[in-house]
C-alpha cells in the first residue's frame, strides 16, 4: 500500500487548487476554493476531468501547504472533489480546515466510505459504481448528471434512496448540453420536486 496511503491522509495527491466560484448545484454563484484530488476507478466516459484519474501525474502535498494558501484569502468555504476524493482519509484535512474558520463541502460519487466531518455534502451518483446507502442517507444534495435517457431512471433510483430535505438536482452533461437541456427542462416541469444544475462556471469561461 503506498506510504500508508499518503501517511493517512496528511498528504494527498493534488492535481490542481484554485479560487473561484461555485459553478454547480445548490450553492452555484458562491466563491469557493477548489482541491481537486487525483485518482478515481469509476470510469465514467463523459468525465469533464480525466487528467484526474491517474494519481502518478499528480503531486503528493503535505494538507498543512494547502490550508495555508486557503488562509492567504478572503474565503469561508473549501470544496474537496476530484477524482474520487473518498478513496482517501479526509478527517485531516477535514479538521485543519475546521480549526482555521473554513467550512468544509464534498463533492463524491458516494462509491467508497466518506471520512471527515462536512458542512455539505454533494452525492453525484455514477450508475457504473452505485453509491453506498450510507451516502444516500446523509447527502444534502443529489447531483444526477444527464447523459442519456437511462440517467432519468437513475435519478429517480437515487432520490428514493435519500433523506427528505436532500436537494434534488438534474445536470446536463457539457458536451451534450444542447441535445439534453430541453429534455431536462420539460422532465422538471413534469417532475417540480428536481431542479436543474448548470455548470455556469463554463458560460462564464472560468475555472
Amino acid at each position: 500500500m503506498k506510504n500508508n496511503i499518503f501517511e493517512n491522509g496528511k498528504k494527498l495527491p493534488l492535481m490542481e487548487d484554485f479560487y473561484t466560484i461555485q459553478g454547480e448545484g445548490f450553492h452555484a454563484g458562491k466563491p469557493a476554493y477548489f482541491i481537486r484530488i487525483g485518482g478515481c476507478d469509476i470510469g465514467c466516459s463523459w468525465c469533464d476531468s480525466k487528467a484526474s484519474w491517474n494519481i502518478e501525474h499528480n503531486k503528493l502535498i503535505d494538507i498543512n501547504e494547502i490550508v495555508e494558501k486557503v488562509n492567504k484569502l478572503p474565503v469561508k468555504a473549501v470544496v474537496v472533489t476530484g477524482g474520487e476524493p473518498c478513496k482517501y482519509n479526509l478527517e485531516p484535512l477535514c479538521n485543519l480546515l475546521k480549526f482555521n474558520n473554513i467550512e468544509t463541502y464534498i463533492e463524491t460519487s458516494g462509491a467508497y466510505k466518506l471520512t471527515g466531518k462536512w458542512n455539505w455534502i454533494c452525492l453525484s451518483p455514477k450508475r457504473n459504481s452505485p453509491p453506498l446507502k450510507e451516502l444516500l442517507s446523509i447527502a444534502n444534495e443529489l447531483k444526477v448528471i444527464i447523459f442519456d435517457e437511462l440517467d432519468f431512471k437513475w435519478a429517480e433510483e437515487n432520490k428514493k434512496k435519500v433523506n427528505k430535505s436532500c436537494k434534488l438536482f438534474l445536470q446536463p452533461e457539457w458536451s451534450r448540453y444542447e441535445k439534453n437541456i430541453f429534455k431536462i427542462v420539460d422532465y422538471v416541469k413534469i417532475n417540480p420536486e428536481w431542479n436543474i444544475s448548470l455548470q455556469i462556471h463554463k458560460f462564464m469561461h472560468i475555472p
